[in-house]
């Protein structure tokens, strides 16, 4: 199915202009509308001693709500400035509230979400958990983008982290409009031995030849992970290929209730060198 909405996570951090150029670009070639999302989330700050009382923390709150609106302003106009540039039919879309549900509300109604990495030097409403919940409760595809390497140019070349698995089944699937902007895709299989049974008597063969009658250049890889981590090939791989896009299953375990990243999929978003889709 084509992509025909694609659903734009705007902060005022300075990598949104990056992964506003990114998005911009699949929806131009894609033909698809683009919904920048912003969030007005506006924690009640605690306050230490006797400043006041009431009236201060009042003050204090107009006053941060006035920063807030200035930078959603800004990056407002940056956003219609490109969708007019480009001639790419989208709409702005300012909430205000939590970050997190807000995001998961509204990711249930796109084809396709589109985030920033996690930076760890610049903290942000969400953190983490914008991904875990845009991943594990909208039922969408979930393209990450890398705070310090978003592509340049259009993505030309997807590599594949193929187990098997029914989420990586669920990853290639949502992946197909991309795929099909792309104009090779290297299917990569790691270590297959390690799960026997589940693929079949060439590893990655038959997912190359299912993706191949989709219209799509497919080659095959294999590799071996005798002393790193499989998180650590796909990375050294997908550096070694110069690919533009990963594309990979969603891991994660239940806790209380909530959906949390597995550890091998978290440490492959937080050294992430390209855009990484993702479902689950």
């Amino acid at each position: 199915m084509a992509l025909k909405e694609i659903l734009l996570h705007l902060d005022a951090a300075a990598p949104a202009a990056a992964r506003l150029d990114l998005a911009a670009g699949i929806a131009r070639r894609s033909g698809a509308h683009l919904v920048g999302l912003h969030m007005l989330d506006l924690a009640v700050p605690i306050l230490a001693g006797d400043v006041g009382g009431g009236a201060a923390l009042a003050g204090l709150m107009d006053e941060m709500r006035g920063e807030a609106v200035a930078e959603a302003e800004r990056v407002q106009a940056m956003f219609e400035e490109r969708l007019a540039r480009d001639g790419i039919s989208g709409e702005w879309r300012l909430l205000e509230g939590a970050t997190v549900p807000l995001l998961a509300e509204n990711g249930r109604y796109a084809d396709l979400i589109i985030l920033g990495q996690t930076d760890p030097d610049v903290p942000r409403p969400g953190g983490r958990a914008l991904v875990e919940a845009a991943l594990f409760e909208t039922g969408r595809p979930v393209l990450v983008v890398p705070y310090a390497a978003a592509p340049a140019g259009p993505m030309r070349h997807a590599l594949i982290a193929w187990n098997a698995s029914r989420e990586a089944s669920r990853a290639v699937h949502d992946a197909l409009p991309l795929l099909a902007l792309m104009e090779r895709v290297t299917v990569l299989v790691v270590e297959p031995e390690a799960t026997p049974g589940t693929h079949g008597q060439e590893p990655g063969a038959d997912i190359a030849r299912h993706l191949a009658r989709h219209g799509l250049n497919v080659t095959v890889q294999r590799a071996v992970a005798p002393d790193i981590s499989v998180a650590d090939v796909i990375l050294n791989t997908l550096a070694e290929q110069s690919a533009d896009l990963l594309v990979m299953g969603g891991y994660g375990h239940s806790r209380l209730r909530e959906f949390m990243l597995g550890g091998a999929t978290r440490s492959l978003l937080g050294a992430m060198t390209a855009p990484v889709l993702m479902a689950h």
